[in-house]
C-alpha cells in the first residue's frame, strides 16, 4: 500500500486516491513530498525503483544491523534505516523503516504498521504536521518517535507501580504471575532502549549531513536532548524491574523455604512417637510391659509427651 502526501502552506496534507486501490501514476508519485509505502506489492516496488532509478532495499537488507548499511548516502539520497516500536498480540517488538531523503521528496518503506505512522497520517488530516520540506519532515518524525516512546515508558512505570505494590504489600499476590508481568515489561523496556540506541546513531549521522542547515542540526540536537533523558529513564527502569525481580523471587524462596520447614519440624515432632511406637510393636516374647495392665495407656502417653517436648522446644526457641 502507497500513501502519498503534499506539503502545503508549510503543512503536509494527504493526496487523495485518484485511480484504482492505492494505485498512482508516475506523474503523481514525482509529485509527492512524501511517499510511505507499507508492505508495498511487486508493483508498487517497481513503481518506486523507477521513480528512484534503483532496486528497492529488500527485508534482509534493511534489517542489516552494520552502522554503514543502515545510514548511507548514493546517488538516490540520503538513506537511514531506523528501528521503530510496534506492538502486536499484547507485546512490543521492533520493525526497521528504510527512509530515503531526496532533495524534493521523502520515501519510507516498511513492512508493518506503526502507531507512530498511524498517528502521524492522522495529525496530517487534521493539518497539525507542521513542515515546509522532507528534510523538515523526516526530522518530525524522529521527533515524534521519541514522543511515543516517552510515553510508552511512562506507561510501563505506572504498570511497574502496580507490580510493586501486589509483590512489596499485597500479602496474598500470585508471585509467579508478577514474575511474568515484570519479564514482560523488561522485555518492552529493552526493545524501547533499542529503538533509542538506533535513533541515536541515525541522527547522530544526520547531523554530519545536515551541518549546513543550522536549523535542522538545532531540531536535531533537541531531540537528541530529549533522547538521553529517555535513556536514563529506561536506566531506572531496568533497575527498578530487577529490584523487584530479585525481591519477587526472595518471596517465593521464603515461601518455599517456610513450607519446608514446615514439614522438617513435622517429622521431628512425630519422629520420637514412631521411634516409641517401634519399640512397643517389636515382637520379643520377654517385654515387662507386655502383661502390664496399663501398658497401652502409657504407651498412647509416652508418644504425646514425646512428640508435644519438641514441639515445645522448638516454640520456646521462636522456631516457629
Amino acid at each position: 500500500m502507497i500513501r502519498l502526501f503534499e506539503i502545503k502552506d508549510g503543512k503536509i496534507c494527504e493526496i487523495c486516491k485518484a485511480e484504482g486501490e492505492h494505485n498512482f501514476s508516475l506523474e503523481t508519485l514525482q509529485a509527492a513530498d512524501w511517499i510511505d509505502a507499507l508492505e508495498p506489492d511487486d508493483k508498487e516496488r517497481e513503481q518506486l525503483s523507477s521513480l528512484l532509478s534503483i532496486d528497492l532495499p529488500e527485508s534482509d537488507e534493511i534489517e542489516e544491523i552494520e552502522a554503514s548499511a543502515r545510514c548511507f548516502v548514493d546517488q538516490a539520497g540520503i538513506h537511514v534505516h531506523s528501528l521503530f516500536l510496534a506492538i502486536s498480540e499484547g507485546r512490543h517488538h521492533t520493525v526497521t523503516v528504510a527512509t530515503i531523503l531526496q532533495a524534493d521528496r521523502l520515501i519510507t518503506i516498511r513492512e508493518s504498521d506503526i502507531a507512530d505512522f498511524r498517528l502521524l497520517r492522522m495529525r496530517a488530516r487534521q493539518k497539525q504536521v507542521i513542515c515546509n520540506a522532507p528534510d523538515t519532515l523526516l526530522v518530525t518524525i524522529l521527533d515524534q518517535k521519541i514522543e511515543n516512546h516517552a510515553d510508552t515508558l511512562e506507561d510501563i512505570h505506572r504498570q511497574l507501580e502496580d507490580v510493586s505494590h501486589l509483590v512489596l504489600e499485597d500479602e496474598c499476590a500470585d508471585l509467579e504471575d508478577a514474575i511474568s508481568k515484570l519479564a514482560k515489561l523488561e522485555d518492552s523496556n529493552g526493545k524501547i532502549r533499542l529503538c533509542l540506541m538506533d535513533t541515536q546513531r541515525d541522527i547522530s549521522f544526520l547531523l554530519k549531513q545536515f551541518k549546513d542547515r543550522p536549523e535542522l542540526t538545532e531540531a536535531l540536537r533537541e531531540v537528541m536532548r530529549d533522547l538521553d533523558t529517555l535513556m536514563s529513564h529506561t536506566t531506572f527502569l531496568f533497575d527498578k524491574i530487577n529490584f523487584l525481580m530479585d525481591s519477587t523471587q526472595g518471596f517465593i524462596n521464603i515461601e518455599q523455604n517456610q513450607i519446608i520447614k514446615t514439614f522438617s519440624i513435622a517429622a521431628v515432632v512425630f519422629l520420637p512417637p514412631t521411634l516409641v511406637a517401634s519399640i512397643y510393636g517389636m515382637n520379643f516374647d520377654f517385654m515387662p510391659e507386655l502383661d502390664w495392665s496399663l501398658g497401652y495407656p502409657w504407651a498412647l502417653l509416652l508418644m504425646v509427651a514425646s512428640g508435644f517436648a519438641p514441639y515445645w522446644l522448638f516454640k520456646r526457641k521462636g522456631w516457629l
